[in-house]
């Protein structure tokens, strides 16, 4: 697949997607949401990948969020407010379901809707030169594309929203030490490292952590006893796979498990 405002590639099990216009910090425009919602669904349609990291093209930014100089040469027109690329902004951030782990491979500063990508993400791997921030209130914009809801879910509400308040953003290191980052490393070890929490994963039976995301995700809107006992699509699938055989079976004959995935 080629595109012209990011790279797609895939290696073994795990696609890679980078966002590539570091000459606008990597910003999204409804173009390049487009290619990434196409980027994302055929990751998430292909049986043989498992695993996919979210990184942006060059050293300063992993995405400065949406692309403000396009939005002021469009906004005016009625097509642009028109605009709905599927999953919505770049392409994951809403109406946007798949079971498969996200890793988002934080390279700079992660702003805006920049930040809202990372946030879909499962697990954040961060370099230390890399900042978090919702700048939107001093661009008379809202964090919209998920922002608004999910940092509030994931840090301390008061830290939130003196976030989203003042647009101030925060270092790798605060971002890790209120838990919003997996892990912080130097440049040069990110790409190595979001790479090794990929294959860490990969050891394990893809039907199991699809089924595990899938039950923690939608379990959260749940009252606890109802999610510890609804059976859902995922779980019901491993159930009924051959990995559910096979793991137990490697683990007795002492081998590692050759997982299928179905």
């Amino acid at each position: 697949m080629s595109f012209k405002y990011l790279l797609y590639e895939k290696k073994g099990r795990i696609a890679y997607v980078t966002i590539n216009r570091p000459e606008v910090m990597n910003s999204i425009s409804p173009p390049a949401s487009d290619e990434m919602w196409e980027a994302f669904s055929d990751f998430r349609d292909d049986p043989e990948v498992w695993v996919v990291i979210l990184t942006g093209a060059g050293e300063k930014a992993f995405s400065a969020g949406n692309d403000l100089k396009y939005q002021a040469l469009h906004g005016s027109d009625p097509a642009y407010m028109a605009i709905k690329t599927p999953g919505g902004f770049g392409g994951i951030t809403e109406h946007y379901y798949c079971a498969k782990p996200m890793i988002a491979a934080v390279n700079g500063y992660a702003l805006g809707g920049g930040f809202e990508l990372a946030l879909k993400c499962d697990i954040i791997v961060a370099a230390d030169h890399a900042k978090f921030g919702l700048p939107e209130a001093k661009v008379g914009l809202i964090a919209g594309a998920g922002g608004i809801h999910r940092l509030p879910r994931m840090i301390p509400q008061k830290i939130a929203l003196g976030m989203m308040f003042t647009g101030r953003p925060i270092t790798a290191q605060e971002a890790y030490r209120i838990g919003l980052v997996n892990e912080v490393v130097p440049l040069k070890d990110l790409m190595s490292t979001a790479d090794r929490w990929a294959n860490d994963i990969l050891r394990g039976s893809p039907l199991t952590i699809q089924a595990t995301k899938e039950a923690v995700m939608r379990g959260l809107d749940m009252k606890l006893e109802e999610a510890i006992y609804t059976v859902f699509p995922g779980v019901d699938r491993l159930f009924k796979s051959q990995d559910f055989v096979e793991g137990p079976l490697a683990f007795v004959e002492k081998r590692p498990p050759q997982w299928k995935g179905h």
